[in-house]
């Protein structure tokens, strides 16, 4: 990863709105990767940098469909909240992030990260909100998203008895019961 960025950081000094995005976005992968390995320091560093990079940006865009901007490094900072476990985190950052500005994968890939956060906390019906909102916005995405899935079959397993018709129905269309 870092030698990616140190082949690119030559062309920091004067670089086009792609070549930011590209540049940011390494860097938000690179994030997401440390993060599932629990490597908080470098998790950060990578976010930090994916942010100086957005800054210079200035704004959210689609360069190179990297989707790149403040708002995908807001994402990504609580996707990495998630996988690093800090969950109250995740939930402080995740609902304030408006991602109507992003193309569609983007903004569904959210819910279901707001939606671990939340069902963490133990509140599965504002969870369960989070997914079926995604799903309104893309169902095939939801459907086919791991989180979406493990977050519905850990649901339907962990209910006494019968879930939720709302669960229940949901889990049938992410065919996971």
């Amino acid at each position: 990863m870092k030698d990616a960025a140190g082949y690119l950081e030559p062309g920091l000094g004067e670089p086009t709105s792609a070549y930011l995005s590209i540049y940011g976005t390494l860097f938000l992968t690179g994030s997401m990767a440390a993060a599932r390995a629990e490597d908080r320091a470098t998790a950060q560093e990578f976010l930090e940098e994916a942010e100086t990079a957005a800054s210079r940006l200035g704004t959210d865009a689609n360069h190179m469909w990297t989707a790149f901007g403040p708002t995908n490094v807001a994402i990504h900072r609580v996707a990495a909240a998630g996988e690093l476990g800090d969950v109250q985190v995740a939930l402080d950052l995740g609902p304030q992030v408006d991602t109507s500005g992003l193309p569609m994968e983007r903004r569904v890939w959210h819910g279901p990260e707001v939606a671990r956060a939340l069902s963490a906390w133990n509140r599965t019906d504002d969870a369960l909100a989070a997914v079926l909102e995604a799903e309104q916005l893309a169902p095939e995405q939801v459907r086919h998203h791991y989180m979406s899935r493990d977050l519905v079959l850990g649901w339907v397993r962990g209910t006494r008895g019968r879930p939720s018709r709302p669960i229940a129905d949901l889990a049938e269309r992410l065919r996971v019961v």
